[in-house]
């Protein structure tokens, strides 16, 4: 489709080749007339090759449920729609380390805001209603269920609103992490709450060290040496001016300087 290259299954892309064409595809998107056949296919094509970053994302919450999990995959995919629509490529940072951020955010938001079994509005349930009829019908045309994209342009309404419908409409049913989680109808029976993990920290550090590869390898090779010295090998300040025949006070400097360069490339704009 004009210049772009077609990709029959976008979401089957590799991770390397999709940090190649998301490049590509992000170029000419800021190009393109919003609301055209080949914008369409461009973005659409953006979000399905870099899904794969929701899901990573996501993994610091997998011990949240099964069903759960579900709502933060959708509300994740608003996080990455979010990155593809903002992103400028005259930031010269890797567009996975701008939508990290975006896709966290937007999960943290979830969590932080969503109150289960509570009233919920009537043009949610409507289109909670409008929702199950447009995934039976395309479940049933497709043969397989209906993506979140395919949903919207069958109701036509935006993806955002799809997934906050199909969010709400699991927040009318909600237990109590105090049921049992077995079969078992003991008074010391192990209830949910039990039973409930917490987030590994170690993901953590893992998804900042994701976002920061692309970061650092941008910095010249001192900027390197001394956030190597400075973390790596945890070096004063003052030893690594001896190291680099410097004042303490330049290479004071030179780190804030740097740290700043990688915070401002870590922090949606």
């Amino acid at each position: 489709m004009d210049d772009l290259p077609w990709i029959e299954d976008a979401g089957k892309v590799a991770p390397k080749d999709a940090r190649v064409l998301s490049k590509l595809f992000l170029d000419r998107l800021q190009t393109l007339e919003e609301g055209t056949p080949e914008y369409q296919y461009a973005r659409n094509t953006l979000i399905e090759m870099n899904v794969s970053l929701v899901s990573f994302a996501a993994r610091r919450f997998r011990n949240r449920g099964s069903g759960e999990m579900e709502d933060v995959i959708q509300v994740g995919t608003i996080g990455l729609i979010k990155a593809i629509d903002r992103f400028d490529l005259s930031r010269e940072v890797e567009f996975t380390s701008f939508a990290i951020p975006y896709i966290v955010g937007e999960i943290k938001r979830f969590f932080r805001d969503t109150t289960w079994a509570v009233h919920v509005p009537r043009r949610l349930q409507e289109l909670r209603v409008d929702l199950a009829k447009s995934k039976e019908t395309l479940t049933t045309t497709l043969g397989r269920a209906p993506t979140v994209n395919e949903l919207a342009t069958h109701l036509d309404r935006t993806e955002e609103e799809v997934v906050e419908g199909l969010v709400a409409a699991n927040g009318y049913i909600a237990g109590s992490i105090d049921t049992a989680g077995s079969d078992d109808e003991a008074d010391d029976a192990p209830t949910y709450a039990d039973t409930m993990g917490d987030v590994d920290p170690a993901l953590d550090l893992f998804e900042d060290l994701h976002a920061l590869a692309p970061l650092l390898q941008q910095l010249d090779d001192r900027e390197r040496a001394i956030i190597e010295m400075r973390f790596g090998q945890e070096m004063t300040q003052a030893q690594i001016g001896r190291e680099l025949n410097v004042s303490q006070m330049h290479i004071s400097r030179l780190l804030n300087r740097t740290l700043t360069k990688l915070r401002s490339g870590l922090l949606p704009g």
